[in-house]
C-alpha cells in the first residue's frame, strides 16, 4: 500500500518557544541572543564590502538558517515564501493546479500518476506523457519543483501543454483551465468481508475526519457494517485535531486522548473527544507500519490505550513531537517543535533518539531496558520509547531482489506505458491477472532495454576488493575473492523466474493503474494483503477477538 493547530508530521499552531537552557537568566539569554545577532550581522556586513565575488542573500541566509535549524530536529524548519503552497497543502489537501503527479526521467519530465476525475485526467492526458512545455515554456532539463511551480497557479486559469506520447509521432497540445485540487484524504472505502468495512485514511488534513465519517456512514447504512478496519500504514500524520475527531466517533465524549507538554506552559493541552460517538459500539481494527507516524500514532495509541480496538502490523515511525507554524516575515514560516504528546496510558511514543534511524527514517528495535512500562484500561502491558506496538505484530519476510531492481530503473512504468497503447482495455482489477504471454513480453522488453543490474552486495564486495587490494591481502585471498565474486553475479534469466510473482505483482499494479487510476490500484493490491486477511480473520474470532484486548 503507498504515501498541522496542533500538527504533528508537518505543521501546527501553538506557541513560539527559545531554544535556550532552563538555567539561562532572562537577562543572560537576552545578551546571548543579541551577542550572536550582532556577530552574524557584522559577517553579513563584511563580506558584502570585501567578498571577492557577488553574493546571493537569499541562498546565503536560507542555507544559514537550514544549518543552525539542523542541530535541533529533524522536524523543526525553514520554509521562505515560495514554500507557501506546500504548506497549504500540507494542512488542508488543496492547491491549485492540473491534478498530477510528476517525475523526472533522465533529462525529461513525464506525468507519472493523473488522478482520476482531475483536470489531467480529464484532458486525457495520461501516464507516460513527457511534458515538453508548459504555457510555451521548454521544461528539458528542469528539474520536478521547477515544473510543478509552472503547472500551478490560480483556479480557472489557462495552461497550455505540449506533450511526447509514446506512438505518436507528433506532439499533443492540450489547452485547459487549472482547478483548486481537493486529495480526499480517503483513498478508498469498501466492504471487504460480511459486515465489515475498510477505510484507507492516507492523511490527516481538515477534512480527515468528516471525509471518514461520511465514508463508515455510507457503508452503514447501505450495507450494515459492524466491524471497520481503519488503514493508517503510511500516512505521515497531520492535524492532531482530526485524529482526536476519529477517536470520537467510537468512544465516548470527553474521553482523554492526547496530551501536550513543552518547556512554556502554553504549550501543555488535554485534547479530549468533543462529541458523542456515533459508531459507539463498531468493532475496531487498526493497520499500521513504520510509515505510521504523528496524528496516526495518537489514532492508533489513543485506540490500543483505551483498549477500543486491536492494532495490526509493524512499529510504527516513532514521531511524538508536536510542531507549529510560525511566520517570521516576509511570507516566510518557521515550522517549530514546541512539545511532545502523551497518549491515554501516559507514555509518549517519541523514539529515544530521533538522530538515529533506519534509512526510511523509522526506528530499529528499542531494548525494554531503555523504556518504561504502561498500562492500558484493561491493564495490558505498552511501553514508551519509540513507536507504537501493535497488539498482533507482522512482518514484511520479503527480500530485496531483482523485482526492486527493475522498479528502481522505471521498467514496470515503462512498460505499462507500452501496454497501454496495445491494450484499450482489461479486466476490472478484482479480477485482472498477468498472462504468461504478458511476462513473457515483459522479459522480451527487459531483454531490448538490456536491464542489468549490481546489487548491494556486489557494490560492498567491490569496496573489499579495493581495500584487500590496500591492505595487500588482495593475492592472499584471490581464489577466495574470485569464488566469492562468481556468486554474486546476478544470473539474470534465472532470477525472473524464481521471483516472478513478485515482478507480476508489481508490473499489474502499474498497468492497472493506467486503466483504473489510484483506487483501482488499492482494490489490487488489498487482494493479496497479508496485514488485511490478518485482521478479517481475527475480527471473525469473536472470542479471540476479545481476549486480545484482555489483561493478560
Amino acid at each position: 500500500m503507498k504515501k498541522i493547530f496542533v500538527v504533528v508530521v508537518s505543521c501546527a499552531v501553538l506557541i513560539s518557544q527559545s531554544v535556550f537552557s532552563f538555567t539561562d537568566k532572562p537577562s543572560q539569554k537576552t545578551f546571548r541572543i543579541s551577542k550572536n545577532q550582532t556577530i552574524f550581522n557584522s559577517v553579513l556586513r563584511e563580506l558584502d564590502a570585501f567578498y571577492v565575488d557577488s553574493l546571493n542573500y537569499d541562498k546565503m541566509m536560507k542555507s544559514a538558517v537550514d544549518e543552525m535549524l539542523s542541530k535541533l530536529d529533524p522536524y523543526t524548519v525553514y520554509m521562505p515564501e515560495e514554500e507557501t503552497d506546500e504548506l497549504t497543502f500540507l494542512t488542508t489537501g488543496e492547491y491549485a493546479g492540473i491534478g498530477a503527479v510528476i517525475m523526472k526521467k533522465g533529462n525529461d519530465i513525464c506525468i507519472s500518476d493523473p488522478y482520476e476525475g482531475m483536470p489531467a485526467q480529464r484532458a486525457d492526458i495520461r501516464a507516460g506523457d513527457i511534458i515538453v512545455e508548459v504555457d510555451g515554456k521548454q521544461t528539458k532539463g528542469m528539474d520536478v519543483s521547477r515544473v510543478s511551480s509552472m503547472l500551478k497557479g490560480a483556479p480557472n486559469t489557462q495552461i497550455k501543454l505540449k506533450l511526447q506520447r509514446f506512438g505518436e509521432k507528433k506532439l499533443i497540445e492540450k489547452t485547459f483551465l487549472r482547478e483548486r485540487i481537493q486529495v480526499n484524504p480517503v483513498a478508498y472505502s469498501a466492504v471487504v468481508a460480511d459486515k465489515t468495512g475498510y477505510v484507507l485514511l492516507t492523511d490527516f488534513t481538515d477534512k480527515s475526519a468528516n471525509e471518514l465519517k461520511n465514508a463508515v456512514n455510507e457503508m452503514v447504512h447501505k450495507n450494515g457494517i459492524e466491524s471497520l478496519i481503519i488503514d493508517l500504514r503510511n500516512n505521515g500524520g497531520g492535524l492532531v485535531d482530526e485524529a482526536v475527531k476519529i477517536a470520537g466517533y467510537f468512544m465516548p465524549k470527553g474521553t482523554e486522548v492526547v496530551t501536550t507538554k513543552g518547556k512554556n506552559f502554553l504549550a501543555a493541552r488535554t485534547y479530549r473527544t468533543p462529541t458523542e460517538p456515533l459508531f459507539p459500539k463498531m468493532k475496531l481494527t487498526v493497520l499500521v507500519n513504520r510509515g505510521s507516524a504523528s496524528a496516526s500514532e495518537i489514532l492508533a495509541g489513543a485506540i490500543q490505550d483505551i483498549d477500543r480496538g486491536v492494532v495490526i502490523g509493524e512499529r510504527t515511525f516513532g514521531k511524538g513531537l508536536v510542531q507549529n507554524i510560525r511566520p517570521v516575515g516576509y511570507g516566510g514560516h518557521l515550522k517549530i517543535t514546541t512539545a511532545k504528546y502523551y497518549i491515554p496510558s501516559g507514555r509518549c511514543i517519541q523514539a529515544i533518539d530521533y538522530s538515529h534511524r533506519n534509512e526510511d527514517g523509522s526506528i530499529g528495535r528499542v531494548p525494554d531496558s531503555l523504556t518504561t512500562e504502561f498500562t492500558t484500561r484493561n491493564g495490558r502491558k505498552v511501553r514508551d520509547g519509540g513507536g507504537i506496538v501493535p497488539d498482533i505484530v507482522t512482518t514484511d519476510d520479503r527480500k530485496i531482489n531483482i523485482a526492486y531492481y527493475i522498479f528502481l530503473q522505471n521498467h514496470y512504468f515503462d512498460f505499462a506505458t507500452r501496454y497501454k497503447t496495445a491494450h484499450a482495455t482489461i479486466e476490472k482489477p478484482q479480477a485482472f491477472n498477468l498472462s504468461d504471454a504478458d511476462f513473457k513480453a515483459f522479459v522480451d522488453y527487459l531483454k531490448e532495454v538490456k536491464f542489468a543490474y549490481t546489487t548491494q552486495t556486489q557494490k560492498y564486495f567491490n569496496q573489499l576488493e579495493e581495500v584487500a587490494e590496500a591492505e595487500g591481502l588482495s593475492e592472499t585471498a584471490k581464489a577466495e575473492l574470485a569464488a566469492l565474486k562468481a556468486k554474486l553475479n546476478p544470473d539474470i534469466d534465472k532470477n525472473l523466474l524464481d521471483y516472478k510473482k513478485d515482478i507480476a505483482e508489481l508490473l499489474s499494479n502499474e498497468i492497472i493503474k493506467r486503466y483504473y487510476f489510484q483506487k483501482g490500484e488499492i482494490e489490487f493490491s488489498l487482494r493479496n494483503d497479508q496485514d488485511l486477511k490478518t485482521a478479517l480473520a481475527k475480527m471473525a474470532d469473536v472470542d479471540e477477538f476479545a481476549k486480545i484486548l484482555i489483561k493478560k
